[in-house]
């Protein structure tokens, strides 16, 4: 398994699932700091239309593309559901869980699968520690 520091490098593109478009949200602001940093966020939310000025998708398995990451912003009782669908869709080589989120059976599932898996961190967090940019 990657570290996180190899998973937020090696990754471009970033599914966000619960992304929100509340600027008081962490859903918002981590994604949005992500995006500054150069990596390509498609936001997931089936309750929006757009965010951060980009087209949302209601569900993982409506990806318009292959992602690197998919980065979960739901509480814990939804993540396994998140989880499932990304090892189904085959969304993504990794599953990233935000702060205070975690899911014991999701971690059992997503390792079985073989993909890398990563929960209760920030990815804006890590990526500050790591001093990680996309940007030139």
């Amino acid at each position: 398994m990657r570290t996180t520091t190899q998973i937020l490098a090696e990754s471009e593109v970033i599914a966000v699932v619960g992304a929100s478009r509340d600027p008081a949200k962490p859903a918002h602001t981590v994604p949005l700091q992500m995006l500054r940093h150069g990596w390509k966020i498609i936001p997931v939310n089936p309750f929006a239309n757009e965010i951060y000025g980009l087209k949302t998708v209601p569900t993982l398995a409506d990806l318009p593309e292959p992602v690197d990451l998919v980065n979960i912003f739901r509480p814990s009782a939804d993540a396994l559901e998140v989880i499932r669908q990304a090892i189904a869709t085959k969304a993504a080589p990794a599953i990233w869980l935000q702060s205070g989120i975690t899911s014991t059976e999701g971690r059992r599932l997503a390792t079985e699968a073989g993909l890398d898996y990563v929960e209760d961190r920030c990815l804006a967090v890590e990526r500050a520690v790591a001093s990680l940019s996309k940007l030139p």
